[in-house]
């Protein structure tokens, strides 16, 4: 059932993706008076399709993994001289640039419209409150101690985990001392801590920004219920139901969730002896972790099984709403850090701060699409966001084949006053194909790695 979820998230994801894409093609080209031949969404063999009263053909293809806007060109077939004024390549440069850019410019601008959204609904967030300090670690020389909560990040103000990880992730790289401000537990008053770090995160697979500092978020305890089981796994093979209660494993009792999988983790392949209490009723069963290897090469046991969902303290939620004028801005200013942070992650893998494992491919966003859908349709929506920003970023990479490499080629004609020559972009073509070929491959199998 996950799986089947999974495809149909990713389907739907890449889906709007690509349809916004190909539209802000489509729209600015029937602007600009080219006649558009066909708009697919997905490629191959049509499943779907209907001709406008234009004559363009919508297409919807059997492979859901991009599309297409195809506009009459004479590079490409014969035009009849009736319609040469309708060819793409008959066009001025400057409305065929605002054609080519139009397709990346219409992601950003369905991120900003995601972002509204979701600021004018409301997003609730929990404070983000400083859980355990690891002796010795930057937080603890600091002085930064449990139960504060972080107001701000190298002066930045920071109201949720999610953007003090997306100000850290930003710093990779850094070498320094890190300013967090936070207030005590207790107190009133907002203290400033210097966290001195040295080449932060360079090359980690994969980035951990709140472990690198030597603290985590806080957490309250959490019944060891179990909430789900996944079939065919470990929990499941032994005999364990959603709502069975953990009280011991091999005699050790367990008071609660984070302590149960800190010692499944530790079993990997072991047979632990499990102390359950199911509807009042208590009993004892085998269970065996099966053995997961991370990419670190550290063996963890896993047994297939979650949390019963827990809510936190109201004292501890915050809402983030805005009025719908205020929510544009906001809207606007996180795209913003969204596209110079995926243009730096961008930089800084070029020059070997991040390591390339960490680019994903179809697997890993299908089962993102599928993880975000399950959590409810204000994560689903984040992650639609941040993807569309990631593509109209990749999208706007110089490289040949790519939106980026045809305006490249168009600013270029700019400033020397004619076309690159045909020779010049079929070499490019090449090394275009050649580059985003070997980056699918790459990032294929690090997510075979990573399913692995």
């Amino acid at each position: 059932m996950g799986l089947i979820q999974n495809i149909l998230a990713v389907i739907v994801v890449l889906g709007l993706l690509v349809t916004f894409h190909e539209f802000g093609h489509f729209w600015v080209a029937r602007r600009c008076g080219v006649k558009v031949l066909r708009f697919s969404v997905g490629f191959g063999k049509p499943l779907w399709s209907t001709v406008d009263r234009h004559g363009t053909e919508f297409a919807v293809a059997a492979i859901p993994l991009g599309g297409y806007v195809k506009m009459l060109d004479e590079r490409e077939a014969p035009v009849p001289d009736d319609q040469l004024d309708q060819a793409f390549n008959r066009k001025t440069v400057w409305q065929r640039i605002a054609i080519v850019a139009a397709g990346p410019i219409a992601n950003f601008l369905l991120a900003i419209f995601a972002y509204w959204a979701l600021f004018v609904a409301g997003t609730t967030t929990v404070a983000p409150l400083v859980g355990d300090v690891t002796p010795n670690s930057p937080a603890a020389q600091a002085g930064l101690a449990q139960g504060s909560e972080i107001t701000a990040i190298q002066g930045e103000p920071t109201r949720s985990w999610e953007e003090i990880n997306l100000k850290l992730v930003s710093m990779i790289g850094y070498s320094g001392e890190l300013t967090i401000e936070a207030t005590p537990e207790g107190a009133s008053a907002t203290r400033r801590y210097q966290l001195p770090i040295s080449n932060y995160m360079v090359r980690q697979d994969p980035p951990q920004p709140l472990q690198t500092l030597g603290f985590s978020p806080w957490r309250p305890d959490i019944p060891a219920v179990l909430g789900q089981v996944v079939p065919g796994q470990a929990a499941d093979v032994a005999g364990l139901q959603p709502g069975d209660r953990i009280v011991s494993l091999d005699g050790e009792p367990i008071d609660d969730w984070m302590q149960f999988v800190a010692v499944i983790r530790d079993s990997a392949g072991e047979t632990l002896s499990v102390a359950y209490q199911r509807g009042g009723e208590q009993g004892t069963l085998s269970l065996t972790p099966g053995r997961n290897t991370l990419e670190s090469g550290d063996e963890v046991g896993y047994i297939g099984a979650g949390a019963e969902p827990f809510s936190w303290p109201e004292s501890l939620q915050r809402e983030i709403r805005y009025g719908p004028i205020e929510a544009v801005g906001q809207a606007l200013s996180r795209t913003g850090e969204m596209v110079l942070l995926t243009v730096d992650a961008i930089r800084k893998m070029l020059v070997g701060l991040i390591s390339p494992s960490n680019l994903s491919g179809p697997i890993t966003i299908a089962q993102i699409s599928g993880d975000s859908a399950r959590a409810g349709l204000e994560a689903f929506v984040g992650f639609l966001a941040y993807l569309s920003i990631s593509l109209g970023v990749l999208n706007l990479l110089p490289i040949p084949v790519l939106d980026g490499g045809h305006l490249l080629y168009y600013f270029v004609e700019v400033l020397r006053g004619r076309p690159v020559s045909e020779q010049t972009q079929a070499i490019g073509l090449r090394i275009g194909l050649a580059m985003v070929g070997t980056l699918m491959l790459m990032a294929l199998y690090f997510d075979l790695m990573r399913l692995w």
